[in-house]
């Protein structure tokens, strides 16, 4: 068995340069808008559809290469119900992680040995944090932050205000069917 480092596992052959110019190629060829802020260390921006877009940092580390994406803020209410949202969640996911920071702020995070990095996957981790944050935004958003949402619904109403963004989170709001005199005391 080769000793750790020599080619059998353990340490990678790769080193930073080499994983930077792998990463680097992946993203100008996918188009994804990206800011390369020193050597292996990229602020990528994801475009979305129920969040608009995700933030992601992918940082070359001696061992790894990291990825860190912001998903939503700290909740507001229904604590438990969002950490076992997130808990089952992560049993499903491919190459990252729901976590949170020391302010309850929720993130992906994911690491990638360096000899696993290819283009195919960092491609792949980014489709997944994409996937993972513009898929369960509202669902974050309807545990999380309800009554913030309700309040918000009724302040706009209240000044005539737009509801179009706010339109996903209807059903928090209004009955989803309407009521009909003498049901409630039907036999």
């Amino acid at each position: 068995v080769p000793p750790c480092g020599a080619g059998g596992g353990g340490v990678s052959d790769r080193d930073v340069s080499d994983v930077d110019a792998i990463v680097r190629s992946a993203l100008e060829a996918s188009d994804v808008p990206y800011d390369r802020r020193g050597e292996g260390v990229y602020f990528v921006t994801l475009p979305g559809v129920k969040k608009l877009q995700t933030n992601a940092w992918l940082v070359v580390r001696e061992h790894s290469l990291a990825v860190e994406a912001f998903v939503c803020r700290r909740p507001d209410e229904a604590h438990e119900d969002v950490y076992r949202f997130l808990l089952r969640r992560n049993a499903k996911l491919y190459g990252v992680a729901y976590t949170l920071d020391s302010a309850g702020d929720i993130y992906l995070v994911g690491r990638l040995g360096l000899d696993a990095v290819s283009a195919d996957e960092v491609d792949t981790v980014l489709g997944q944090v994409l996937e993972t944050a513009d898929g369960d935004f509202n669902s974050l958003l309807e545990l999380g932050f309800a009554g913030s949402i309700r309040r918000e619904w009724d302040w706009r109403v209240s000044r005539g205000e737009s509801l179009a963004n706010l339109q996903a989170f209807k059903h928090l709001v209004e009955p989803s069917t309407e009521h009909r005199p003498g049901t409630l005391t039907d036999d």
